[in-house]
């Protein structure tokens, strides 16, 4: 016996017990209904149905045939064909929702979710570890944001690359994201830079303890709040505090992100054909971060921003590698195996033995500040940019 033919002998047994109980009045109809899980009127036909036609007459006459809404074999067909040779590997979520944007698909995800559990094209998900509380989020945008990098095989037949992504606690939004070769200083300044011009200053800045983030005298142990690197620089100037993670576990909220766009992005470029590092950096800038925040990001708790507006200009003299190096004799400023010719200057007759500061931009410029004064601007091989003989103090390098 099948277990619809199980359940519904079950029933008339369930059904003969209490028409027998009411026949000797010991349940009034109404309650013969209750115990039957029925209203009293349909209590009373199946009463009928018995007395005229027997158990027959209770017998479901719906088993045996085809649901009027179930779902045609050819779309059930069409669907499994479209995983496996579209969308393999996608997980049931992502491919749902994939089909609905762009397929016109109408069924929903339980049911996907079955047909690719029955066909043997996705594992069924192991059940889940040990509860963990979350940390509340913050209320605001703007009083913290993750930063983090993750290295993966994000581009199809391409080695490992970093992905930086620089996200809000309290809604999940990511404002920033891109691929490098190496996850580093550079990086992060250049996240830092497309952030902060975008939305303003915020109030903390929430990060692992990598190298390029903080001096830890010793492995494992806690950082050395005194010695600054190049980004702790740049943050304590802007009045950011840099907060540090002891954890995976502490940064939980963004290595769950990560899960997810390992899952998703990784596919999205893939199927977009995306093969070099500059086509998939404007596809996630301009077509993916938009459908990420729609479906992953949420409300905060408080409407206002704590965000600080900031102008751009200065940010860029601040965001940035900042080294000291002493004039040469002839005036040459020797950087990362580069030399700096300083110009003429009608300030002062050289420069030579000078203390001066290279500032090296996300984008790979350079620049020679004496003091506040700009004294020349170069590109990343040494050649001079646009230097004009006398230079604006600029009051942002103060």
């Amino acid at each position: 016996m099948n277990r619809a033919g199980w359940l519904q002998d079950r029933r008339m047994k369930k059904f003969r017990d209490v028409l027998s109980r009411w026949e000797r009045k010991e349940l009034s109809g109404l309650e013969a209904g209750e115990l039957l899980g029925v209203s009293e009127r349909q209590f009373r036909r199946y009463r009928d149905r018995y007395e005229e036609d027997g158990l027959a007459g209770l017998a479901d006459k719906r088993l045996g045939k085809a649901s009027v809404r179930r779902v045609p074999v050819d779309e059930i067909a069409w669907m499994l064909d479209q995983y496996r040779s579209q969308y393999w590997g996608w997980n049931v979520k992502h491919f749902h929702e994939r089909l609905q944007r762009h397929h016109g698909f109408n069924w929903g995800y339980t049911w996907v979710k079955t047909q690719l559990h029955a066909a043997g094209l996705v594992e069924r998900a192991k059940r889940r570890g040990t509860h963990r509380r979350k940390r509340p989020r913050k209320p605001c945008e703007g009083m913290m944001l993750h930063q983090d990098g993750s290295r993966a095989e994000w581009l199809a037949g391409s080695p490992p690359l970093d992905l930086i992504v620089t996200m809000d606690d309290a809604t999940s939004t990511i404002y920033s994201a891109f691929l490098v070769g190496e996850e580093g200083t550079a990086s992060t300044l250049r996240a830092c830079l497309e952030v902060f011009a975008m939305k303003g200053l915020p109030s903390s800045l929430y990060t692992d303890r990598g190298s390029h983030y903080f001096f830890t005298p010793k492995a494992g142990e806690a950082i050395d709040k005194e010695r600054l690197t190049q980004v702790g620089r740049a943050l304590d100037r802007l009045g950011i505090e840099h907060i540090a993670a002891y954890s995976p576990e502490a940064r939980g909220r963004s290595e769950r992100m990560f899960g997810t766009l390992q899952d998703r992005l990784a596919k999205e470029l893939k199927l977009a054909g995306m093969a070099d590092i500059k086509a998939a950096n404007r596809f996630i800038s301009e077509v993916y971060l938009a459908d990420h925040n729609a479906r992953f990001a949420r409300p905060p708790e408080l409407a206002e921003s704590a965000f600080v507006a900031v102008d751009p200009a200065n940010l860029a003299e601040i965001l940035c590698i900042e080294e000291e190096r002493i004039v040469a004799r002839d005036n040459t400023v020797a950087y990362e195996g580069v030399r700096l010719q300083l110009p003429e200057s009608r300030a002062r007759a050289h420069y030579v033995k000078a203390r001066v500061k290279v500032r090296e931009y996300p984008d790979g410029g350079l620049a020679v500040f004496h003091g506040p004064r700009l004294l020349a601007r170069y590109d990343g091989d040494g050649r001079p940019v646009d230097n004009p003989v006398d230079k604006k103090e600029l009051k942002s390098a103060a």
